[in-house]
């Protein structure tokens, strides 16, 4: 399931030489130091994109390593033209929450709400202060990739009377076999992403966002991330999730011919409507790990789950991590080497006609149940352009026979349509609740 995609680069304010991870090779001196200075050094820490079988699609990691002391510094461009949080490389925490408009709420105050969310997350990226009442959780931190990402659900519409603007790759999405969805922490009227690379910053960004929406919505539901933090390594890997597979080293990359088209709406030439342009859908599920049945398995009937080794995320039909799969491969008896239910098998793009999604997941522990199981797994999100020729192909395969189903549960669900990033001037969504 992880692999990581491009930050925006940001040039220092005082040139230094760089190393591979895009961070001042020494620090600048403390003399006449201020904490807008400091931000204004941001290193541009490069990612790529990749994947490896996961629960259903694949996902992103750091390409390389990123030494600590640079963590901090790292900055994320508000005004971009696909809202930030979509192409960043993984980060360590994030927060995943989604808000119902309140009863009596409309049009107008959804515009007020996403104006001040908006203005929110350009100063917080920034690593500045919230405009008002801020909390001081993170006055000693610099922007640490923080990145603020808001999205629109199936219902919001008919909550703004904006059903016309409602886009159709918005429909609910179809049942699955598989599921076992908590209706009250599945979809809502809006979404809101968080992430960053320091604990701190991102709940600093989380208060500030619920403040921020005051009596115009109420939280429906949230949950909480986490991934590796970037340097934790001693060389650049794919991520791990929480069953210990590398995860990510199949996502879609930016260099490929067709990530746009893949995942991006484009501008024009497209069934859905005009404010959608450079936007994406967001797939948002819950996939709870039954940890104590997987960690019964052998070493080697884990990899034939998964249908790649997991030490170093290899394809059990040889070569290392990015070598190309031979699903033809058999063994002595004449068997496949890479079993015909492998998740790697199945969620491979050349066997869903082209179908391929950009995973940008978190996992998740959120503690032990009475009878002593652990509640953890992955907080799955994925981005596509059309969400039902993304998400819902490469599911409908996996709920047909995925060796990985026996090990997971998917428990709460949501398709969020998340427009493209605002311009300098604009809060995000303005295409839509202005036109």
């Amino acid at each position: 399931m992880p692999d990581q995609s491009i930050p925006e680069a940001r040039t220092p304010e005082t040139p230094a030489p760089v190393d591979n991870g895009g961070a001042p090779s020494a620090p600048p001196s403390p003399e006449g130091l201020t904490r807008r200075r400091l931000l204004g050094t941001a290193g541009a820490t490069g990612v790529v994109l990749g994947a490896a079988g996961g629960a259903a699609g694949y996902a992103a990691a750091p390409s390389q390593a990123t030494p600590l002391s640079s963590i901090g510094a790292d900055e994320v461009m508000f005004h971009v033209k696909h809202q930030p949080g979509i192409t960043q490389g993984l980060q360590a925490r994030g927060h995943l929450v989604a808000f119902d408009l309140a009863a009596g709420a409309g049009r107008k105050e959804a515009a007020a709400l996403l104006r001040r969310w908006s203005e929110t997350a350009r100063r917080l990226m920034a690593g500045g202060a919230a405009a008002n009442d801020d909390t001081d959780v993170a006055r000693d931190a610099g922007p640490s990739s923080l990145t603020l990402t808001f999205g629109f659900g199936n219902s919001f519409f008919a909550r703004t009377g904006l059903e016309k603007q409602r886009p159709v790759a918005l429909d609910p999405l179809p049942d699955f076999s598989s599921d076992h969805l908590d209706k009250a922490r599945s979809n809502g009227d809006l979404w809101v992403q968080i992430g960053a690379n320091d604990a701190l910053v991102a709940f600093h960004a989380l208060r500030a966002i619920q403040k921020d929406a005051g009596s115009a919505a109420k939280v429906r539901w949230q949950m909480n991330g986490f991934n590796r933090t970037p340097g934790a390594t001693a060389h650049p890997m794919t991520a791990r999730n929480l069953m210990g597979q590398l995860d990510g080293t199949r996502n879609p990359k930016p260099a490929d011919s067709d990530f746009d088209q893949r995942i991006f709406v484009p501008d024009s030439g497209t069934k859905d409507p005009a404010w959608m342009a450079n936007g994406s859908y967001a797939v948002v599920r819950r996939i709870r790990m039954l940890l104590d049945d997987w960690e019964k398995l052998s070493l080697t009937a884990q990899e034939q789950v998964i249908g790649r080794k997991k030490s170093d995320g290899a394809p059990l039909s040889g070569g290392g991590e990015t070598t190309a799969m031979d699903l033809e491969k058999t063994d002595a008896k004449g068997d496949l080497i890479v079993p015909i239910n492998a998740h790697a098998r199945i969620t491979r793009p050349d066997q869903n006609g082209g179908a391929a999604m950009l995973r940008r997941p978190f996992s998740y522990h959120d503690g032990i149940d009475p009878d002593g199981t652990p509640d953890a797994g992955l907080l799955f999100v994925c981005w596509q352009a059309d969400p039902l020729r993304g998400f819902v192909t490469v599911q409908r395969k996996l709920d047909r026979g995925d060796a990985l189903s026996k090990y997971i549960r998917h428990e709460t669900s949501g398709l969020f349509a998340v427009p493209g990033g605002a311009a300098e001037g604009e809060y995000v969504g303005q295409r839509l609740l202005e036109a």
